[in-house]
């Protein structure tokens, strides 16, 4: 499943990855939504970066948004707040968390890192923004999902082991709810479900991604 994903990926993350992540962080940051008058559903808050804030496709199209229109088609009384910001970083959610912890969500989709991974920072700063985050989300009362992600090949084994060691060690360690790869169930031998970068979703990746995302959380829901 990861090879083809990164295959493609791997052809290009060279050549891109630096100039995709200037382009992303030139883009305006995603302000804290507005609160909502009246609304009494619950708060889950997606706490990412531009997977989440759904770089490259029309408003309304992200990820996000169509877990949304899951939750109201299938009566879930929840309210999806989107806190994704294109080129984020675990050092910048860990600067930016009150935003999130003051809207009291019940739960979070914690969706960072991959950022980190193509900049090839060190992993123990990696670690310890995401433990710093989960920490606070925890004991905000929030439920944490966290979201992992992977590397394309050129990065060294070594280096992606540890990356995808991250997730998998803080999940355990804080018992979360894993979500092992974000983007598993568009892998695809065509790439049919990503953007040109072969980075991001289409709209049509970003819904199922959405579907990935509410089998996971959908216990977590009652």
């Amino acid at each position: 499943m990861r090879y083809f994903f990164f295959a493609a990926l791997a052809l290009a993350a060279g050549a891109c990855s630096r100039s995709h992540e200037s382009h992303e962080t030139s883009e305006e940051t995603r302000p804290a939504p507005p609160p909502v008058a009246n609304d009494s559903r619950k708060v889950l808050a997606v706490f990412g970066d531009s997977l989440a804030a759904g770089y490259g496709l029309a408003d309304g199209l992200s990820f996000p948004d169509d877990l949304q229109k899951k939750l109201d088609a299938e009566g879930y009384s929840w309210r999806v707040v989107n806190l994704g910001i294109s080129g984020d970083t675990t050092e910048g959610g860990a600067s930016r968390i009150d935003s999130a912890t003051s809207l009291k969500p019940g739960i979070v989709i914690l969706e960072l890192g991959g950022n980190d991974g193509l900049r090839g920072l060190p992993l123990t700063s990696t670690r310890a923004n995401l433990e710093k985050m989960i920490d606070a989300f925890q004991n905000a009362g929030a439920r944490v999902v966290l979201a992992g992600m992977t590397l394309p090949p050129n990065y060294g084994q070594e280096y992606i082991d540890g990356f995808q060691k991250i997730y998998q060690d803080l999940a355990r360690e804080h018992k979360l709810t894993l979500i092992p790869f974000l983007l598993s169930d568009i892998v695809t031998k065509d790439m049919r479900y990503f953007q040109r970068d072969g980075i991001h979703p289409t709209a049509q990746g970003a819904q199922i991604v959405a579907g990935t995302v509410f089998r996971s959380i959908q216990p977590l829901l009652r």
